[in-house]
């Protein structure tokens, strides 16, 4: 459910204007189901370029409603809904300015018609709201009144919902002011995974990896990265839409993994560091690498020939590990050799493995 809206102040300082009209359009998607419109008395003086630009003065609000009186329908009319405006960072400052006055926590969730129009409809000259309804066709009357800007408003929300097409872009702008429904929508990511080894990626809009992580456990790691308050893991909280995972069993598939899809997939929040290369080579020319796999009876193999990682995989049938074409169709081929010898050879180093066998 939406509450479409259109503010219209005094103007003056930067969280010292006053709201002078106001227009809510609750909009089920479809069709308004219920609507405020109200001129609203604001106990101080109006901007004379706003009198100009609105036509509201000073002496049509004398006999208006004051915040108070109307703020109780105010929150009953936007109660669960996401808040949509054309410019929704003004419209929603206002409004909380205006409730904290009164001493009331405000929070709902927002939506902004001009960073949707940005990502929906392409290469306008000026996405302010008169010129591009004016360019898609949207007949508008009474501009600068807020029944007539939140009413021409809603025209261009339901082309938006209609252009967003596999429902990605709409439901990745949301910004979440509202905390109770923010916490479900981290939960839920939380709960889609594992308490197991391996990898798990954070999806972005229209699905693009933007954040690899990799642990033991998973869901620990997942639920870490969901606590921080850096710039970056709050950033990668905010633009989370899924998180899928790959078990792997163990610690050295893990870290095999984790840095041969950093390179491939680059994700815009994990740190590009480049790992410094060994160049040593194995102590033996052909061998494989048995390690625990992900369930039980299933092997974790790394093959290597000539002094070379050829590839990883799983096996869970002897026969698969003891003849070599039947491996080489099963494991999947590493191209940055150099790397996986680097972290292979590294782990071996430091590590035991189940069984290391010579070919």
């Amino acid at each position: 459910m939406y509450a479409i809206l259109d503010i219209e102040t005094t103007g003056g300082k930067f969280n010292e204007e006053g709201i002078t009209e106001i227009a809510i359009y609750k909009f089920d998607g479809h069709a308004v189901v219920d609507q405020f419109i109200s001129l609203v008395n604001p106990e101080r003086e109006i901007q004379k370029f706003v009198v100009k630009l609105t036509g509201i003065n000073s002496k049509m609000l004398q006999n208006a409603p004051k915040f108070y009186e109307v703020a109780k329908r105010i929150i009953e009319i936007t109660e669960n809904c996401t808040l949509v405006a054309h410019n929704t960072t003004f419209d929603y400052r206002i409004l909380s300015t205006e409730f904290d006055r009164l001493g009331y926590d405000f929070n709902r969730n927002t939506l902004c018609t001009v960073e949707l129009s940005q990502k929906l409809i392409l290469d306008q000259p000026s996405y302010s709201l008169g010129k591009l309804t004016r360019a898609l066709g949207i007949p508008m009357t009474n501009r600068h009144r807020a029944s007539g800007d939140a009413l021409v408003t809603v025209q261009l929300f339901k082309l938006l919902l209609e252009k967003d097409i596999n429902k990605n872009i709409i439901q990745t702008s949301v910004k979440y002011h509202d905390k109770r429904v923010e916490k479900e929508r981290i939960q839920k990511l939380i709960d889609a995974v594992p308490k197991e080894a391996g990898l798990f990626y954070i999806h972005g809009a229209e699905g693009k990896v933007i954040f690899i992580g990799r642990g033991k456990n998973v869901k620990a790691e997942v639920n870490k990265l969901f606590l921080k308050l850096s710039k970056r893991a709050i950033k990668i909280q905010n633009r989370a839409t899924s998180i899928t995972y790959e078990k792997t069993g163990n610690d050295l598939f893990t870290r095999l993994k984790y840095y041969i899809e950093l390179e491939a997939l680059t994700p815009k929040y994990n740190f590009n560091k480049k790992r410094k290369l060994t160049y040593q080579d194995f102590n033996i020319d052909d061998f494989i690498i048995v390690e625990k796999g992900r369930e039980i009876e299933e092997h974790a193999i790394i093959l290597i020939e000539n002094k070379e990682v050829f590839g990883y995989g799983y096996t869970n049938l002897a026969h698969q590990e003891n003849s070599i074409d039947i491996l080489k169709s099963i494991l999947t081929p590493i191209e940055d050799k150099e790397l996986a010898k680097t972290i292979v050879k590294n782990y071996l180093n430091k590590n035991n493995v189940q069984k290391i066998v010579r070919l």
